[in-house]
């Protein structure tokens, strides 16, 4: 019996998707533990691009089971739009895919009220993905959500009016102008319940702890990034659930003491989407050409990702809150081309040069310090060891590992599956 976490460490589209994918045939049980449809996760194989939101990134391996945890918050309108477009690939769905009835559940008043909220905030907005994901953990921690078990029950539409009603109310308080057609909404997200209902819920924390006890091998994946915690992250500039290890044990109902491997995920730079602080942001040709390379836009929202060099400050930290036990190296291949690299070691914070990662970093308060690395020219994607790889890039692992105290267990060298070297 093996319970395995697979995390991101920045601000999430690290790969976490291709590994798992990659990881997943060693494994009984998928898991996702938090996290809702603003989470995209991309797999490239067989020349074909999947795009997965909410569904675990076990779905196309055939023999494991996926689970939608408790922690995770579900829209039945864009699930079941997830599940249209995985038809034409004859997976049965049916006895793949099971979920939690403790799980929230994304109603439209859900997105209205992010929409407004957003909209209230004019320059000071957080950078919201607008699918409802915060003020549906809102009503989750006010006691006041829905979840998926409710829907068995038989006074569910009641209860869904008097939630909509109250959030109603709460949008006309924003004063801000949305246009939207309730009733049409309402008939969508009430004929995506239908479609809810052909799929098996589950009590997941009991079917957990009976697969660990069965011997079942568990790999519990999470959506975003470290730094995007609700806790750990760069507040108000976060995501709102746990996305750090602590997370899986909250969204799943697993115990501590069961986690065995902490696989971490970075890329061998660094991105993030929306607003926040970014220390080793970069905003010229060179930021620019790796976006480009890197195909850096958002898998769901199609947004611009902000680029910039590996911080190791930020990485560190990430690793020290997950208790990471291997990483896994991502985007390798983007780096190729640059004459010269850098890496954050240290920030400048407050004329102080620390290497601890602060409670504030923005820009005012932090200057990145960078180390320099010589770059190299090779094309990686059709490398297949470690062998293989440019001298160069050797020593930017070596560095990197040799700085966190962690070993580099795979190097991505490009989006497919088969472009994954284990070292």
């Amino acid at each position: 019996m093996t319970v395995d976490l697979l995390l991101g460490l920045q601000w999430g589209d690290e790969g976490k998707g291709k590994i798992v994918d990659v990881l997943t045939s060693n494994y009984d049980i998928i898991a996702r533990f938090q996290g809702g449809p603003n989470a995209g996760h991309t797999l490239e194989f067989d020349g074909i691009k999947h795009v997965l939101r909410t569904i675990p990134s076990g779905i196309f391996h055939k023999k494991s089971v996926n689970i939608i945890g408790n922690g995770v918050v579900i829209d039945p309108v864009v699930f079941q739009k997830e599940i249209e477009g995985l038809e034409k690939f004859n997976l049965d769905i049916k006895s793949k895919l099971i979920i939690s009835r403790k799980a929230h559940l994304i109603l439209p008043t859900h997105r209205l009220l992010d929409a407004a909220s957003e909209a209230s905030k004019g320059k000071a907005k957080i950078g919201s993905t607008l699918k409802g994901i915060g003020p549906t953990y809102m009503d989750k921690t006010g006691r006041n959500g829905l979840r998926v078990g409710d829907i068995e029950l038989e006074d569910f539409k009641e209860r869904y009016r008097a939630l909509a009603d109250k959030h109603e109310a709460m949008i006309a308080f924003y004063d801000v102008a949305i246009q939207y057609n309730l009733a049409e909404l309402e008939k969508e997200f009430f004929e995506a319940i239908e479609e809810l209902k052909k799929l098996d819920f589950i009590d997941s924390e009991e079917y957990m702890h009976q697969a660990q006890k069965a011997g079942k091998s568990i790999l519990c994946e999470g959506a975003q990034g470290s730094l995007l915690d609700v806790d750990f992250g760069t507040y108000p500039f976060v995501t709102s659930s746990n996305t750090t290890a602590a997370g899986a044990c909250t969204g799943l109902g697993i115990a501590p003491n069961k986690i065995k491997e902490v696989y971490g995920i970075f890329k061998a730079y660094v991105t993030r989407v929306g607003s926040g602080p970014f220390p080793t942001e970069l905003f010229d040709e060179v930021g620019a050409t790796m976006a480009r390379v890197g195909n850096e836009f958002g898998s769901v929202t199609g947004r611009q990702r902000r680029c910039g060099w590996l911080d190791l400050v930020a990485l560190k930290y990430a690793i020290q809150v997950n208790g990471v036990t291997q990483l896994m190296m991502m985007k390798g291949d983007v780096l190729s081309g640059f004459e010269t690299l850098k890496v954050c070691t240290e920030y400048n914070y407050k004329g102080q040069n620390i290497s601890h990662f602060p409670y504030n970093i923005e820009p005012e308060n932090v200057t990145p310090v960078y180390k320099e690395f010589k770059g190299w020219q090779a094309d990686l994607t059709g490398m297949t060891s470690y062998d293989q790889l440019p001298i160069e890039l050797k020593e930017y692992i070596e560095f990197i590992e040799k700085e966190v105290e962690v070993p580099i267990k795979i190097v991505s060298v490009g989006p497919d599956r088969k472009q994954t070297i284990t070292k």
